[in-house]
């Protein structure tokens, strides 16, 4: 199954609050993820094993090195209203005492760390879109694990968020050893990531 696009155009200027709500409030497939790029509701298919894998060894390896009151969180919803975004990242780092916003999201200006891995259906959100809307967010860091580059499995660490650009800090291919600087400073070990 490859992702679903649904849009919606609200009759009412209210926009934002009309597509949060069709999304919390609408029957999805059970399993998909649903989020919100660029003002269009986004339905994405559960994800393969391999992308589960590599999620559960990137979070140990973060969770072996955060302080106490920041977490890491696989399902969690990060509100961009500005550019019509509401991203549920493959992990997102976040402070314990976030606060949320009127609709009980939480900001995705509050995250530390967002990693995305790509599918091959919905590749292009995680590379362009999503990548923009959290350096326009201010998010320090964007780790984009892509299984499905043109020139093969790659990890790509984009830093120095600047409007909607970031800084590329880093690039590495499947099977090497990929260092997050501080915070964090651990080394993530991408030989253990499986290719589909």
């Amino acid at each position: 199954m490859s992702a679903l696009t649904v849009q919606y155009v609200p009759d009412r200027g209210d926009d934002w609050d009309e597509l949060v709500r069709i999304r919390e409030e609408s029957n999805w497939p059970e399993g998909c993820k649903v989020e919100i790029i660029e003002g269009i509701l986004t339905v994405a298919p559960q994800p393969s094993y391999e992308h589960n894998v590599i999620a559960a060894k990137t979070a140990r390896r973060l969770n072996s090195v955060l302080p106490e009151d920041w977490e890491v969180f696989q399902t969690l919803g990060l509100a961009l209203p500005s550019r019509g975004g509401l991203y549920v990242p493959d992990l997102v780092v976040v402070p314990d005492e976030v606060e949320r916003d009127s609709n009980g999201l939480v900001p995705a200006a509050a995250a530390e760390l967002v990693v995305e891995i790509t599918s091959k259906s919905n590749a292009k959100h995680d590379r362009v879109a999503k990548l923009k809307g959290c350096a326009q967010a201010g998010v320090p860091y964007y780790l984009l694990i892509d299984a499905f580059a043109s020139l093969g499995p790659t990890v790509t660490l984009h830093g120095e968020p600047s409007g909607d650009l970031y800084r590329v800090l880093q690039v590495g291919k499947f099977g090497e050893g990929f260092h997050l600087p501080e915070p964090f400073d651990i080394e993530l070990d991408t030989s253990l990531f499986p290719t589909p």
